[in-house]
Parts: C-alpha cells; structure tokens; sequence
C-alpha cells in the first residue's frame, strides 16, 4: 500500500467512526432527520475504505447491497422491506463468493459449528413463526437461512470474519423479533444498528485481511526470508 493509499484509509476509517457515532447518537436522542442522512453514507464509505484496502469486488458490492437494504428498511412498509431484505440477501450472496474466491470451501467447517449455526436457525424461526404476519413467515425464514449460511461461512474465514457474521445474525434477529412483537431491550433500534455497524465492519476488516487472495512473494535473490 502506498503512503497516500494509507492516509486516504485514515481518513476514511476516521470518517466512518465520526458517521457511526453521530448515528447511533441521534437514535438515542430520536434525532430523525440526523438518523435518515447519516444511515444511507455508512455503507458507501465503508466500500470505498474497502476499495482502498485492496479489496475485490465482491466486497464492496455486499456492502452497497447493505446500503440499498438500509434506505429500503428506512422507508418502511411491507413492500419496501421485502426489498430491502432481498437488498441484504444479495449482499450475503457476495460474501459467500469472497469467500469462496479466498479458497474456503465447506470441508474446512468444523462439524460442531455447522450444527450449532442450524440448530439456532431453526430455533429461531420455529419460536419467530407464530407471531410473523403469514406473508412474511416464507420470505424471513429463507432469508435468515441465508444469512446464517454467510455466517458460517464467515467463521470459517477468520476470528472477526466469525464474530462479523454472527453480530449480523443478532441485528437481524432484532428486527424479526420486533416483526414479531416479542419483548427487545430498550432503545432496539440502537442496538440493531450498533449491531450491524459492527457486524460489517468486522466483516470488512477480516475480510481485507483475511479472506484477499495474497500474491505469491517473489523470490529473493539474496536471503529467502520474507520481509
């Protein structure tokens, strides 16, 4: 990485910070229109701040999918947030093809996760069903299949791809539980969005570091050790 690709990384990792904050602090504060304009730019900065890692094009693809399905969501209705979470399926569907460009394959799953990843899926839409409204109990359980998929698919990447993945599922969760009208902690929209600001963030991060195919070092002609 250059030095001005580093400071333009900076910058935009410091950009990305100061919109999360003023974000999360305006849904405290129910500052709506604050909460409108800052929550469409998050995701867009974060694929540039990919962009600038060296990050292929999967990666940011699934972070625009993230910002279509937040200005979809933000809209409200039950047209829009179908919309919206097809905005977010596309973007599970990009992760998975990063993923398998790195070279992760199912193989590299460990028995244990797979099960556990299915049990709490099944779980969970076995006890969000009764409350779901009939036209999106289909729709939320094929969905939240395939965002587990990615979440487990994630785990099999790295450590914060991992922990990405399943503060993802937990965001999402959230939502179907208010779809739901189960009981959620005060402030729900503050904790979904902290979240799955937090979720694509370290999904991001691990997946730059990663899950970016690396060229092979060239030889050295003098000593073999790598630098």
């Amino acid at each position: 990485m250059t030095a001005a690709a580093g400071r333009a990384t900076t910058v935009l990792r410091a950009l990305f910070a100061l919109l999360t904050a003023v974000h999360l602090g305006a849904l405290l504060v129910d500052a709506t229109t604050v909460v409108h304009l800052t929550k469409p730019a998050l995701m867009p900065v974060l694929a540039v701040w990919a962009l600038a890692r060296g990050g292929p094009w999967p990666l940011p693809a699934a972070l625009l999918c993230g910002c279509g399905g937040d200005v979809l969501l933000q809209i409200g209705g039950e047209t829009a947030f179908l919309a919206g979470m097809g905005c977010f399926a596309a973007g599970h569907l990009c992760y998975l093809t990063l993923f398998a460009r790195a070279g992760w394959r199912w193989r590299r799953t460990a028995p244990w996760a797979a099960a556990g990843y299915g049990a709490a899926w099944l779980g969970t839409v076995a006890l969000l069903w009764p409350g779901l409204a009939a036209q999106l109990r289909l729709p939320v359980a094929g969905y939240s299949l395939l965002l587990t998929v990615m979440a487990l698919a994630a785990l099999g990447v790295g450590v914060r791809t991992g922990l990405g993945g399943a503060l993802f599922m937990l965001s999402d969760t959230l939502i179907a539980a208010g779809l739901a009208d189960w009981p959620r902690p005060p402030a729900p929209q503050f904790w979904i969005m902290a979240t799955y600001i937090a979720a694509q963030w370290l999904l991001t991060a691990g997946a730059t570091r990663d899950a970016v195919p690396r060229p092979a070092p060239e030889r050295a002609l003098v000593s073999p050790r790598r630098p």
